[in-house]
């Protein structure tokens, strides 16, 4: 029980009355399991929130340089008139 009560502690504190939390932190990590430890979810597809992909970065990257020409047009009319 000694190395239990020995392990590093959660580095999170509380918003409400500003002390830590006194929860062991997992190990490699600063926090425990309650504050985030291991939590982060894959990017992408993989993510549960993922829709359809319509905004992600790629997408939003591969829409402007497919506009661009176009903009490009408009700017040089624009320009001669």
């Amino acid at each position: 029980m000694h190395r239990a009560n020995a392990a590093p502690r959660c580095s999170a504190k509380s918003k409400r009355s500003g002390k830590p939390c006194r929860d062991p932190a997992v190990r490699g990590w600063a926090v425990c399991r309650m504050h985030g430890a291991g939590g982060s979810a894959k990017p992408g597809y993989a993510h549960p929130n993922w829709k359809h992909g319509g905004r992600s970065g790629e997408t939003v990257e591969l829409r402007k340089l497919v506009n661009a020409p176009g903009r490009e047009s408009r700017n040089v009319v624009d320009s001669m008139e």
